[in-house]
């Protein structure tokens, strides 16, 4: 893989971080998604950021929460409101990935969903939105599945 690449794929990846930041955030405190956006622009160094990923995430999650939520539900253990913060904000990054971004594999939104609960979540919060995303993921990318298989 060449460098390019490779500093394209962290800078969505580091673009994937600050939005699930910033989506927590907005669950708690339900402060501007622009307000939210401008300080985490203003307190962190985003050179190596995907900025207009990191926008598009952060934006357009917010916005389109209930629709997300609405694919998650059939596919949760529990009810919505008993998720973890950032569980939740978690999953609703990876739905929006699952639904809206067909050219990044299913696997890999998985894959980038895991590694934010890892670096962000509690102890096992990883493998529920493992479980959860893959679920949806046979629901929204049925089709990429059966290609894998």
């Amino acid at each position: 893989m060449s460098q390019t690449l490779q500093a394209a794929y962290a800078a969505k990846r580091k673009a994937r971080r600050f939005a699930v930041q910033g989506i927590y955030e907005w669950q708690m405190s339900h402060n501007p998604v622009h307000e939210i956006e401008a300080r985490t622009r203003a307190e962190n160094a985003m050179h190596k950021v995907d900025l207009n990923y990191y926008h598009e995430l952060l934006t357009h999650v917010i916005a389109q929460h209930e629709d997300l939520d609405a694919l998650l539900i059939p596919v949760l253990d529990r009810e919505i409101d008993a998720l973890d913060g950032v569980e939740l904000a978690t999953l609703r990054l990876g739905a929006y990935e699952l639904r809206d971004h067909l050219e990044i594999p299913y696997r890999v939104v998985l894959d980038e969903a895991i590694e934010l609960a890892k670096h962000f979540g509690g102890a096992d919060s990883h493998k529920y939105i493992n479980g959860v995303l893959d679920r949806l993921s046979s629901t929204l990318r049925s089709a990429e599945k059966q290609q894998a298989k």
